[in-house]
């Protein structure tokens, strides 16, 4: 037979049955990280005189050559040999002999495949906290630049009250905070070792386990074989953190579309980072922002995939595992490009200060700082809130907004107020006044600016 585990059957396997559970075609991506467990794996099985000193280096050196193809591009897989363990093992083989066999001695592919995903999810996900950060540095630069940008801040995407245009970007530097914290944090739970579980219950072998951790860099060691092979939460956690992240970049992206559009006009995204329409050559559409929003499906559906295909397994490994790949590389491929392209877009973008003034005096934003006003006078808030609405309702009526109502008009509603609510209706006031810890005055900004600074160094 010419699969590696063929000597119990009597009959070829069926070529249909062949290229549908083969998961070469995806998990050829673990070629480095298959490598890695297997030169950790077999330095142990040496140590610990498992087997001879001789094969052990002809067993490196063989591995080595193999990456080394690997990284040149030159190692070719085959459906054949259904996966990354068997397509490298028959390679070894191949290059080195029957010798190459014994590197297979006290581990088993569920092992294997459980170590290789560790490795690959523990190093792509410190790449991603990197690609976080980089977002955050962009974010943390327009925040900068516009410490006293006024803009309208938004509830139920209605007018609310003027803020710091740095503030508002701040918001999204503290969501990614927290993704990048969430990130470090599964790293915990990432750099764990199931290296020498063998199939589900150990092995006969005298391994060390310990000693394979120790040389793959991970931090413990599973204490149940069966939970070493059968366990895919670390995945499900990077996928939910994924989720999440894709739902701040979502969020960001959505306000990017409808900040650059005719009807606002608050910023402009880099030509670099915009397409045109085949039939309307007036159009700059921001499809990275589109896109980047759409995405964020693609990752939920990975995660949604992969709890389901977990929900009903019984320990310890089944083949359905093989569906949690695909599904982990998609999401991972999406978030570095995602984040890639996100952190130059923020960079290049032009912001409208001039249109974002306008936009906060040409509405009723400045609205709660009128009940304030009257508060400090003696009056309750409940009942300013009451004077208030009237006297926002007369405005629309008259066609004004508040600073354009005379002294004359407003002593209509309260004798309580004198010349200084002009000032205080002044947007630049309203943002000022707001000197709360968090709040969006320039001088609060600028602490949270400090503070974000601490935090990328």
């Amino acid at each position: 037979m010419s699969k590696l585990w063929g000597g119990r059957f009597t009959k070829e396997t069926n070529k249909l049955v062949e290229e549908f559970t083969a998961s070469i075609s995806f998990d050829q991506k673990l070629a480095l990280q298959d490598i890695e467990g297997s030169l950790a794996h077999v330095q142990m099985l040496g140590e610990c005189e498992i087997i001879p000193v001789e094969d052990v280096e002809k067993i490196k050196q063989g591995l080595l050559d193999i990456k080394q193809m690997v990284l040149a591009g030159e190692l070719e897989f085959s459906v054949e040999h259904e996966d990354i363990h068997m397509n490298i093992e028959k390679q070894l083989i191949d290059l080195i002999g029957p010798v190459g066999g014994k590197l297979h001695t006290g581990r088993s592919r569920n092992d294997q495949v459980a170590t290789d995903m560790h490795l690959y999810l523990k190093g792509k996900t410190e790449e991603l906290i990197g690609l976080v950060e980089a977002v955050q540095s962009a974010l943390l630069a327009q925040a900068k630049e516009n410490v006293e940008t006024l803009i309208p801040g938004y509830t139920h995407l209605q007018r609310a009250q003027p803020v710091s245009f740095a503030h508002h970007l701040l918001a999204y530097f503290w969501m990614f905070e927290r993704d990048k914290e969430r990130l470090q944090d599964s790293l915990k739970r990432v750099n764990w070792s199931p290296l020498g579980a063998g199939a589900l219950a150990g092995t006969t072998f005298p391994i060390n386990r310990e000693r394979t951790a120790e040389l793959l860099g991970f931090e413990k060691v599973y204490p149940n074989s069966m939970d070493a092979v059968s366990d895919r939460d670390f995945i499900v956690e990077f996928l939910s953190i994924a989720s999440l992240l894709m739902t701040h970049i979502s969020r960001l992206s959505e306000e990017l579309v409808i900040w650059s559009s005719q009807e606002f006009q608050f910023i402009e995204l880099d030509d670099s980072f915009c397409t045109g329409s085949s039939i309307m050559p007036q159009k700059k559409n921001p499809d990275v922002p589109e896109l980047l929003r759409a995405k964020t499906g693609r990752v939920y559906g990975n995660l949604i995939g992969l709890l389901t295909v977990l929900k009903g397994l019984p320990l310890a490994y089944n083949k359905d595992m093989q569906e949690d790949k695909e599904g982990m590389f998609d999401t991972v491929e999406t978030l570095e490009g995602s984040l890639k392209l996100l952190a130059p877009m923020m960079d290049t973008m032009t912001v409208k200060k001039e249109n974002m003034k306008q936009a906060v005096q040409q509405d009723f934003s400045n609205a709660t700082d009128i009940a304030d006003y009257l508060v400090t006078k003696g009056i309750a808030f409940r009942e300013a809130h009451e004077v208030i609405g009237k006297i926002v309702l007369y405005a629309i009526q008259e066609k004004k907004y508040l600073l354009d109502l005379t002294m004359a008009e407003y002593k209509q509603f309260s004798s309580l107020f004198e010349e200084d609510i002009f000032e205080v209706l002044a947007p630049e006031h309203v943002m000022g006044a707001r000197k709360s810890f968090g709040g969006t005055s320039p001088e609060q900004v600028k602490v949270q600016i400090g503070m974000a600074e601490e935090t990328l160094t």
